[in-house]
């Protein structure tokens, strides 16, 4: 069941209002889940079932994303004010320190609220901020097209695509190893968002110069990467094992930039294994 949220938040204008949708479920020790960019916190669907088992989950949509509006005027969506109000998000919600993972933009956020002591455990899938120059021109034009691509196609268009296995290819193979597998439901909800998400444009900007370079200390970190990742390539998480000594890489078979669905069951077991 999904729910909102507001809380304050300090600004150089002051203190702002933020205001979060997201979804709790289950029982167990807190797990926060953090989608990418342009995506919404149905991306976690996959395993949060299978999560929830162990877990009190709590899946939510980024500002300007999904079911949750941009930040307000004086608060940048930059990776402090963003990491910020996260913490926002965990006092408000009475969340002690709770496990976090992320993928892609969610995992370079749980990876700040690591370095922050925010959490308890970190496992970041696919996070960005470990791309050289190059990589991330690359992947922010990527992401830019995509973006053009669902504000202009029709619904009706999305709609007939998403039906068969070879029109989900054409509109997700970019984030997906295995698109024919997603849900069609799911593929139009989830390129509805990505034209609708109001933080897009604000979030890529302040990207830009954004590179992940300093270790993880005093939290555990498991850093997963899909073999078959398009976006932000699989080299990406040996930087990242470089820069974070201690983190667990770990290799996941078969899936691409945005796994849950691809191999719901093992990237849930990497969650779990990294939340404990």
């Amino acid at each position: 069941m999904s729910a909102t949220v507001t809380y304050r938040v300090t600004s150089p204008r002051g203190p702002q209002s933020v205001t979060l949708s997201y979804a709790r479920v289950g029982r167990g020790e807190p797990l926060l889940l953090l989608h990418g960019i342009g995506h919404h916190r149905q991306a976690w669907d996959p395993v949060v079932d299978i999560l929830a088992t162990e877990r009190e989950v709590i899946a939510v949509d980024l500002p300007g994303f999904g079911a949750s509006p941009a930040l307000p005027d004086g608060l940048d969506h930059d990776l402090p004010t963003m990491t910020a109000a996260l913490g926002g998000l965990c006092e408000a919600l009475e969340l002690d320190r709770p496990h976090v993972a992320g993928n892609s933009l969610g995992g370079l956020l749980a990876l700040e609220m690591g370095r922050a002591r925010l959490v308890r455990s970190v496992t970041a899938l696919s996070p960005a901020g470990f791309w050289t120059p190059a990589e991330r021109r690359y992947a922010f034009a990527v992401l830019s097209a995509m973006r053009g691509i669902a504000e202009r196609m029709p619904a009706r268009v999305v709609e007939g695509l998403a039906r068969s296995a070879v029109g989900r290819s054409v509109l997700t193979s970019t984030i997906y190893a295995r698109p024919g597998r997603r849900a069609p439901e799911a593929v139009v909800a989830e390129t509805r968002a990505l034209a609708e998400a109001t933080g897009f444009a604000r979030t890529l900007r302040a990207g830009g110069s954004v590179r992940f370079t300093e270790d993880v200390r005093g939290v555990p970190v498991t850093v997963a990467w899909g073999a078959r990742d398009r976006l932000l390539i699989p080299r990406q998480g040996v930087r990242a094992k470089q820069i974070i000594p201690r983190a667990r890489l770990v290799r996941l078979p078969g899936c691409g930039h945005v796994p849950m669905n691809d191999d719901p069951a093992l990237v849930a077991r990497v969650l779990l294994d990294g939340s404990r």
